[in-house]
This record gives structure tokens, C-alpha cells and sequence, in this order.
């Protein structure tokens, strides 16, 4: 959650709260200290619990983001960072966000659509400068926190997924475990009655030092109880609370604080130390159940019910109205939708799953029935490609229809599974409701208990049609156990359903996925840190973030039909990587050969062509020809796309405005948008975006694609002239100079080579 303000006035305007602490020192304290206690739990190795959301872009320092994610080396970073802790002696407990409470909905719709926002300025910025936006603007690779769970589990880390509040859990098992601490960023932590909250934003890794904040020292410095601390943070304002909603609350306490006659006159915090006064004043001390919210505060109803709901989010078990009772431990199906629709032990089993992070999306659909996904790098101003979330969508009805009744007995729909997705031209307002969908599968189809808990190699087969059925690539079932690796069936599967469901993919593009599958795995993190890319392509940065959402869904497939492929195939770092990725699609859109793409590795070069023959041939069977539709680079003089030589660092500043969002430089290569010209052929006309940024061009009908192959395509964007970049003027008419291409000067990236 978050407590408005607090940490702010922790950090800077109370420096007593915060206390410099050695992590080696604290654990060997805690650890002789329980020598004392007769308890076996506190006599176990000192622990930290910690707040992995809060974590991630911590541990995310790659220098490439938008591309789709250094997978590799993210892997490298979490492995650093685990053993600068078990080196110490320290265990690591981590928690993630498994569900969202529909209390703060409308919370999560408000900042999916402020990242929305910045996730447009990231395009607006590739599209005019060719090249990566500074850190100001830094998103999350898709999927992240999806796969750092696996990631963790398969460092042989403890990693629980939350069943509700992960603020709440995370300070529970603190105290019930009696942890050493708490690591996160998150001021709730200071609220709780729980481990101490130690900061991660002072960690300082090397040292094992940071800053924990003082309870004790925080209630001095403002005068209160501990149990008075919950009714403090929710007038301040939290995701139950808004700050909007106890506006008026905090004007009076404002009012009345600069009234008083020891008023030390306008000072930093001073809201604080205001709303403290107000709560000293209509709540005594133990004068009144810390559940309950004095009546002298003067609320509405409604507005009481909300506060009592948010002082109650605060509470542990034992402490409160909520004594005796531990919302963990509540007995799976007592709050499950889809109750009635699945046998108790699948519920038992489905539960425990998701609490040790060992599944995912299959909790979701049958104890919460929704379904969410946050924001995705899509250009909102790209109409060429669909959102991921309806690119997918077939896929997570056909999951659905695994966990849930159909209705293809009855000839009805099964029950509806709300889903949560973001993309342009959603509106969040409501979720849509989107119902199973059956599995095309001539057998009888074994029961999900089946699926599930049976044994034995018979069971094998069934699984595996069972998760080929929810991508459509049944035909690909004699190749499990054939080809080297199982990440590449999971490639093969999800290229496939991705060239069938996209239309505008053509043979560059999956030219571009297979290769940087098939080259991945002979790369380390080192040498795919030093990729190098002339420019950036928003098409390539969508297609990227595309791949990786549907690694997500083989996952979710995968746990849904009882695992016929281990889930450590699925993950990204075993398939991709968004520099190779990106390399990969710039070469192929420039007409490199296959042997080429694949850095002339020849038994690269033969799984490559099984591969993109399996996926043409699955294709050629349901009528979808792909065709090949290259798509040159941008010409830098007309687009705005840094020439070679642009500064070091110079990326990071606009070289326009906001306030220009949507209009198009004239005379330079850019048009108001439905403009035409001569120069654009076909009826093509400019819908704004130098740079490969992807569906620049609207095109009227498929009947106007007349231009022959060896001509420039123009699907990119950017392009108002004839000759794309890197091409001399001796150039063969429309025809990428592959040669010119490959020598243009490139860097590891916008700021300079890396070492």
C-alpha cells in the first residue's frame, strides 16, 4: 500500500526514526538472542522477509529495458544478490502479489493508466530519437514479476505468492516467525506491529548496510501509541483510503495544529505532526478498541466503514477485533468462486500451489475468478499490431475451458472468468467477462484430477495434447523428446500461435524470433550485454514484449494441464533475450540470409530451418500464407533517428515537447496526420512516427499491397524517402544494402560501448 507522505517524513523530517544498521552485525545479534528463547522457530537461522515487488527494479539495473528484457543477465543479478545475504548467514524469505483486492480496483485501474502515459512518452521518444528514453522513463520488462517468482524458487529460495494483502502476510510471517526484519520501500511496514522495516532503497549490497526505521522513536517523535499508528496512516491517506477521501479530515487537523499556542510556526512534516495531534486528541491511549474509530472524529457512514476497513488492514492476528483469527489459514474454498465447478482436493492442491509460488494464472481463475495483466510496452499509437491481451485471448479461454466446464455437454457457456487486461482503447471501467472455451481433442478427455494427480506414462501423452490444444499445435506432438531442448517446443508452440493469430507478422519477423531462440542459448549474459544496435525499432519493441507475454500464457497452459513440459523451460531466460531479439530483427528486416541470422553457427543453421519449416507448414495447413515484407531502416537525416556520432547521453533529453504529442513536422519527412503526397505510393499515408516505431503507415486495403518484394515496404514508419539508411546512392533501387547495414557504426548502447 503506502502510506502518503510518511516516508518522505521519516527520511528528512524526523532523523531520529531512521538508524544505520550493519545486516551482519543484526543477524548475529538476533541470533544470539535466541539462544534465550525456548521457541524452536526463533532459534532457526535470522531471517529477513522480503518484499519482492518492491524489489524489482532493484534488482532490474540491466542497461537495456524496452527491448523486452537482458533476461540472462537479470538471472546473474538475482543470483548476486541472494548470496551477498546467505553469505552472511541471513535467509531470505520472499513474498510477491498474488492477488489484487477488489477494495483497491480502482486504485490499480488509476496507476495502469499513469504508467500508460509513460509507457506513450517511451514510444513518442523512440519514434523521434531512434534510440532508448533515459531511466526517468523506465518501465518493467512485461512479465517480470511472474518470472523472478520461478527465478528465486529455482535458486532454491523460499518464495510465497499472497492470498491477499502481500503487506499484510509479509508483516504476519514477521512476526510470527519472529524474523530479524522486514527489507522493502514501503511505509506500511512502519504501521504494521510486526520485524522491523529495514530500508531497501539505502541498501547498500556490497557492505550488507542500510537503515531501519525505529517504531519506537517514530511514536515519540509524534506523540502517539503503536496501536494509534493504523488511524494515523489511514487519514494521511493509503490504497484503501485515499487521500481525496479524508481531505477535509486532515483541513481541520491543519486548522486546529496552527491554532495551537505551542504551534512551532510552518515547518517541513508538519501535516504529520498535525494529523498526530488529532489523533492524540479524539483517541486516547488504550481509551478505546483499536479496531474501532472514535466517534468524535464526526464521520459519515460511509466514510467510518471505510476508515474501520482500513485500521483493520493494519492489524495482525492477535492484535485487535481480528484476535484468533489468521486469514492465511483459512480453509481453502471458503471464498472460492468457481467452488462448485471443482472437487476440493483440486482446490486443496491449486491453493498450496499458489502460496509457494509453483503455479500460475490457475489460482487466479478458480478461487478469485479474475484474471489481470498490467501494462505491456504497445504503442497505442500502432494500429498494425493487437494488443497482446486479445492476441492471447483464444489461448486463455482454452485454459479456462481446462480448469472449468465449457458447456459443451449442454450446449451452454461455462462459467464467466473476469479478466482485467490493459490496452489502448480499454477503458477499465468494468472487467470483461469471457467464458471457457473447449479443447480440440478427438480422445476422451481425461479428468482435470486425472491431468492432475494421475501417474504413470499414459498420463503423459494426455497432458501434453491437452497443452498443444491451447496454442493449436497438436500436429507438433511427435516432436516432444526429439528436439534438443524443451524451451524449444515451447518456442515452436508459441511462434506458431503467434504467426497465425497476427496477420501483419511476416517471414522477417519469424525469422527474427527462431534465430534469436536458436543463438540464445549459445550466448552468455556478458556477450548478450554487448549486442549491438544502430537505432531501435517500436515494431521490434512490441513484438519483444508480445514473445514475452506469451511465455506467460505457455505457463499458465502448462500448470493448467498438470506439466506435461517443467515450468524451467517456459522461462525467459532459457529463450530470449531483447537485444539479440532486437539485433535479430533489424538483420533480418535488412535482408540478411538464415546463415547470417544465425552468426554462420551451422548446427544453428539446420535447427533454424526445421523450426521455421514446422511453423510454415502448421501454417500452410490452416490457409495462412506468411509473406515476406522487409522493412528497412529509417533514413536518420529525415526521421530524427540519431545519425551515427550522436552524443553520448544526448538521448535522455527531449528534442521536443509534449505539448507537440500528435502533431508531425512538415517538409521534413513527417505529415499532419492524413495527409498524402506523392511520395507515399499506393495511398499510403503518414500517421506520424520516424523511426522503426512500427505501423506508420495507414494502408487502405489489402489490395493496394502491389509494390514488389524487392522494394522497400512501408510498414515501418518514419520513411518518406525512397533510399533507407545506411543505402549509397549506387544502391540498387529499394533493395537494403545489407553490406552497408552490417558496417554502419554501432554501439553496445545509446550512451556509449560497454565493457
Amino acid at each position: 500500500m503506502g502510506v502518503k507522505g510518511l516516508q518522505q517524513f521519516v527520511d528528512h523530517f524526523s532523523p531520529g526514526v531512521c538508524v544505520p544498521v550493519n545486516l551482519r552485525k543484526m543477524a548475529q545479534q538476533h541470533q544470539s538472542k535466541s539462544q534465550h528463547v525456548p521457541t524452536s522457530a526463533a532459534k532457526s537461522i535470522p531471517t529477513l522477509v522480503v518484499d519482492g515487488m518492491g524489489c524489482l527494479r532493484s534488482w532490474y539495473s540491466c542497461e537495456d529495458w524496452v527491448c523486452g528484457g537482458q533476461w540472462k543477465e537479470y538471472m546473474s543479478n538475482l543470483v548476486r544478490w541472494v548470496e551477498a545475504f546467505t553469505s552472511a548467514g541471513i535467509r531470505l524469505v520472499f513474498f510477491f502479489d498474488g492477488v489484487v483486492d477488489e477494495h483497491k480496483r480502482p486504485e490499480w485501474v488509476r496507476r495502469r493508466r499513469r504508467v500508460d502515459g509513460e509507457i506513450s512518452k517511451v514510444f513518442r521518444h523512440i519514434r523521434i530519437h531512434g534510440v532508448q528514453p533515459g531511466r526517468g522513463l523506465f518501465c518493467l520488462p512485461s512479465g517480470l514479476a511472474t518470472f523472478t517468482r520461478f527465478a528465486l524458487r529455482s535458486l532454491g529460495q523460499e518464495v510465497f505468492c499472497s492470498v491477499r494483502e502481500a503487506d499484510y502476510e509479509i508483516a504476519s510471517y514477521a512476526r510470527r516467525h519472529g524474523s530479524m526484519g522486514i527489507l522493502g520501500q514501503d511505509s506500511d511496514f512502519i504501521i504494521f506491529n510486526s520485524a522491523p522495516y529495514l530500508s531497501l532503497a539505502k541498501l547498500n549490497l556490497d557492505q550488507l548496510t542500510t537503515v531501519t526505521y525505529n517504531q519506537d522513536s517514530l511514536c515519540q517523535t509524534l506523540g502517539l501509541a503503536v496501536d494509534q499508528l493504523p488511524l494515523l496512516a489511514c487519514i494521511l491517506g493509503n490504497d484503501i483510503v485515499s487521500e481525496g477521501r479524508m481531505q477535509h479530515i486532515r483541513s481541520n487537523a491543519m486548522a486546529a495544529y496552527r491554532r495551537d499556542p505551542l504551534y512551532p510556526g510552518a515547518s517541513k512534516g508538519e501535516k504529520v505532526f498535525a494529523v498526530a495531534q488529532l489523533v492524540r486528541s479524539v483517541w486516547g491511549s488504550g481509551a478505546e478498541n483499536p479496531g474501532l474509530i472514535p466517534q468524535s472524529l464526526g464521520l459519515s457512514d460511509p466514510d467510518r466503514k471505510l476508515l474501520e476497513r482500513g485500521v483493520h488492514s493494519y492489524l495482525l492476528p492477535g492484535q485487535g477485533p481480528l484476535h484468533g483469527v489468521d486469514l492465511q489459514d483459512v480453509p481453502p474454498g471458503t471464498s472460492c468462486v468457481m467452488e462448485r465447478y471443482v472437487t476440493p482436493k483440486i482446490l486443496k492442491v491449486c491453493r498450496e500451489k499458489h502460496v509457494t509460488a509453483e503455479s500460475f494464472m490457475v489460482y487466479s481463475v478458480v478461487f478469485e475468478g479474475v484474471v489481470e495483466c498490467s501494462n505491456t510496452m504497445e504503442d497505442e499509437e500502432d494500429t498494425e499490431l493487437i494488443p497482446q491481451a486479445l492476441v492471447y485471448k483464444t489461448c486463455r479461454q482454452r485454459i479456462y475451458g481446462v480448469l472449468l466446464p465449457s458447456g459443451k455437454e449442454t450446449g451452454t457457456q461455462g462459467p464467466a472468468v473476469k479478466e482485467w487486461f490493459v490496452f489502448a482503447g480499454n477503458p477499465l471501467k468494468e472487467p470483461e467477462l469471457v467464458h471457457p472455451l473447449p479443447l480440440s481433442i478427438s480422445e476422451d478427455e481425461p479428468s482435470l484430477e486425472s491431468l492432475w494427480f494421475g501417474r504413470g506414462p499414459a498420463l503423459s501423452d494426455p497432458r501434453l495434447a491437452h497443452f498443444l490444444s491451447i496454442f493449436d499445435c497438436q500436429e507438433f506432438s511427435p516432436l516432444y523428446g526429439t528436439i534438443e531442448e524443451d524451451s524449444l517446443l515451447a518456442v515452436l508452440c508459441l511462434v506458431t500461435h503467434l504467426v497465425l493469430q497476427v496477420q501483419q507478422l511476416s517471414l522477417e519477423d519469424l525469422d527474427a524470433y527462431l534465430s534469436q531462440a536458436v543463438r540464445v542459448r549459445h550466448r552468455s549474459h556478458q556477450e548478450l550485454q554487448c549486442v549491438k544496435l544502430p537505432y531501435l525499432s517500436g515494431r521490434a519493441v512490441q513484438m519483444a514484449s508480445l514473445y514475452v507475454r506469451g511465455l506467460s500464457h505457455l505457463l499458465g497452459a502448462n500448470c493448467a494441464c498438470g506439466g506435461p513440459l517443467p515450468n524451467d523451460a517456459l522461462m525467459p531466460w532459457q529463450s530470449f533475450d531483447g537485444r539479440l531479439f532486437h539485433s535479430k530483427y533489424l538483420l533480418a528486416h535488412s535482408g540478411a540470409d538464415h546463415s547470417e541470422l544465425v552468426d554462420d553457427h551451422t548446427p544453428s543453421l539446420d535447427l533454424f530451418v526445421i523450426l521455421r519449416e514446422k511453423v510454415l507448414e502448421a501454417c500452410r495447413k490452416r490457409g495462412r500464407t506468411v509473406q515476406s515484407r522487409p522493412r528497412p531502416s529509417p533514413d536518420p537525416h529525415r526521421s530524427g533517428i540519431p545519425a551515427p556520432g550522436y552524443p553520448p547521453g544526448h538521448q535522455d533529453g527531449w528534442l521536443e515537447s509534449e505539448g507537440r504529442a500528435g502533431a508531425y513536422q512538415r517538409g521534413g519527412g513527417w505529415r499532419d496526420e492524413g495527409e498524402t503526397g506523392p511520395s507515399e505510393p499506393g495511398g499510403y499515408h503518414h500517421r506520424g512516427g520516424g523511426g522503426g516505431g512500427g505501423g506508420g503507415w495507414h494502408q487502405p486495403s489489402p489490395a493496394q499491397h502491389t509494390r514488389p518484394l524487392s522494394y522497400p515496404h512501408p510498414g515501418d514508419g518514419g520513411l518518406d524517402h525512397p533510399r533507407p539508411y545506411g543505402m549509397t546512392r549506387r544502391g540498387r533501387p529499394g533493395r537494403p544494402n545489407r553490406r552497408a547495414f552490417r558496417l554502419a557504426p554501432r554501439w553496445c548502447h545509446p550512451s556509449g560501448p560497454r565493457s
